[in-house]
């Protein structure tokens, strides 16, 4: 039995002939350089559809990829839609399970500048992860330089994110969530603020308050990735931890100490004025 996502990529095919956007099956097929033969083995439901059949049916017709993987959104993309689309490149195993993309710091100049080149993001590392929620969708994870989301992340952690759609980024980039952003010379990890709806823009917000918010284009972005999880290689010791525990202990008695002083002072004043 087909997959799930084949079965859509066939409704898509066959909305096509009936709309005489294609004469036949075999018209289609050659129109994406794909043998008409191995095609009638999909439409049979006898082998799935390949993603690199997949991506020239993105290119030449339209098809949305939003409703070929979750079922969501229109068969097709609106012509708006389809010129800020870009195909995302993605690496595979011999079974064609999609492997995660990891892009070190020494990279992200180059992915940035270079993401429309497939030899580029094939030549970095790949990996696995045994969750399912790893299995389905694109992932890709991305080292965190310098300091500007600490404490939440740390220079050298990484972070696995899951890909999300220009065509969602209106309506499911979430406020206060964290996000790495692609833009055309860097790579991004911040918490944003969606403003896509009225001013076409995200706000990136740095958990480090020695960093100020900043607002970027909807034009300047190339790719949005949602975090899902992070890595990290420092793993505090005990003396660290009980360390950490002293200092804020001691925070709390100073501060309760500093309002009890507060406290005497002010009911010192209150019996004066009662005094009178």
């Amino acid at each position: 039995m087909n997959s799930i996502i084949t079965q859509r990529f066939i409704k898509c095919h066959n909305k096509l002939r009936e709309d005489n956007q294609v004469r036949s099956s075999r018209q289609f097929a050659l129109s994406l350089e794909y043998l008409p033969q191995s095609l009638s083995e999909i439409l049979k439901g006898r082998r799935d559809v390949t993603i690199e059949l997949l991506r020239k049916a993105v290119e030449k017709y339209k098809i949305n990829p939003v409703y070929v993987y979750t079922g969501e959104g229109p068969m097709f993309m609106s012509e708006e839609d389809h010129k800020s689309f870009r195909v995302l490149t993605i690496v595979t195993n011999s079974q064609e399970d999609e492997r995660i993309v990891h892009v070190p710091i020494p990279a992200q100049a180059g992915y940035a500048g270079q993401m429309t080149d497939p030899t580029f993001i094939q030549d970095l590392p790949t990996y696995t992860l045994p969750d399912y929620k790893y299995k389905v969708g694109t992932h890709r994870s991305f080292d965190v330089a310098g300091d500007s989301m600490e404490p939440t992340l740390f220079e050298g952690d990484k972070v696995v994110c899951s890909y999300l759609e220009p065509t969602l980024w209106e309506t499911s980039i979430k406020d206060n969530y964290v996000y790495v952003i692609v833009t055309r010379g860097d790579v991004l990890v911040k918490r944003v603020s969606n403003h896509f709806k009225t001013e076409k823009q995200l706000e990136l917000i740095s958990d480090n308050s020695y960093y100020e918010p900043f607002r970027m284009d909807i034009g300047d972005i190339r790719e949005v990735w949602y975090v899902r999880a992070k890595v990290s290689p420092f793993l505090p010791s005990p003396q660290n931890i009980k360390k950490a525990l002293h200092t804020e202990v001691q925070e709390l008695q100073d501060t309760i100490k500093h309002q009890s002083l507060l406290i005497e002072s002010l009911t010192k004043m209150v019996e004066k004025s009662l005094a009178k």
